[in-house]
């Protein structure tokens, strides 16, 4: 996973994942990704930079559930108003699951609170409570994690909770053999 430099390969597999062929038309573009991260004093990681800057910012065929959220929005249920702090760490590095933790931090209200907003995007929601984030500082960027009401992972093979590759490339490949529709699933 390179979260530094887009791989051309990744960048046709994206394209084709989600059926975009506009030309790039759908995309953000480079000025208003380039605004983006000067306003949230933040780089994106790649290939998710060069994906919502050439070839579409969101799809409403997903990943996930519900659609790919474009870069500056939010799901609507979870769009509070909150100010999210991109540029603040995402705390985690492990999985933590707080509805289960028997001896939770002194700081678990506000350490769920930074999980939320501190350090990630929202790539969007497969409904009930269950939200996607695209980690954009910290050690675990570049790295999709599953966050919901009752605790947070990471996904891919490396953290043991799936045989997909991690970061943005492989949650969306994981997602495009496991579609229904896909013979090739």
């Amino acid at each position: 996973m390179n979260c530094d430099q887009a791989d051309a390969a990744e960048l046709a597999a994206l394209r084709g994942a989600f059926g975009v062929d506009d030309g790039g038309e759908s995309a953000l573009g480079w000025e208003a990704v380039r605004a983006f991260e000067e306003t949230h004093q933040i780089v994106l990681p790649e290939p998710y930079r060069t994906f919502v800057a050439e070839i579409t910012d969101g799809s409403s065929s997903g990943p996930p559930e519900y659609g790919l959220v474009p870069l500056a929005e939010m799901p609507a249920d979870l769009d509070d108003g909150d100010e999210r702090e991109l540029s603040k760490p995402f705390p985690l590095l492990e999985a933590w699951i707080w509805e289960d933790d028997a001896d939770p931090p002194e700081d678990g209200d506000e350490r769920v609170e930074r999980v939320y907003n501190h350090g990630s995007i929202v790539l969007g929601t497969d409904g009930c409570g269950l939200y996607w984030h695209l980690i954009v500082t910290g050690p675990q960027r570049g790295h999709i994690w599953q966050v919901a009401d009752v605790g947070a992972s990471p996904f891919g093979a490396p953290f043991g909770f799936t045989t997909a590759e991690p970061g943005f490339a492989g949650w969306v490949r994981h997602w495009a053999a496991n579609k229904p529709w896909n013979d090739a699933a």
